[in-house]
């Protein structure tokens, strides 16, 4: 495992944290189902992609320096 990556681009991270709030619902009396815990699973990780792409361009957009 010499590849690392951030920890919130990590889906078995957002699934542990989905899992925890699911759980926590659960004692409130809300229920969630695990397809749905995986669909927002996969929501959460497609919108911090697109975020970090919109951080990007902004970044690119905002810089002083041309790129060479």
């Amino acid at each position: 495992m010499g590849i690392t990556k951030r920890w919130y681009k990590s889906k078995t991270i957002w699934a542990s944290i989905v899992t925890v709030g699911a759980a926590v619902a659960g004692f409130f009396g809300y229920g969630i189902n695990v397809n749905t815990q995986g669909v927002i699973v996969n929501n959460i990780t497609a919108a911090i992609t697109a975020i970090g792409g919109i951080l990007s361009i902004i970044g690119r957009i905002v810089a002083d320096k041309r790129i060479g």
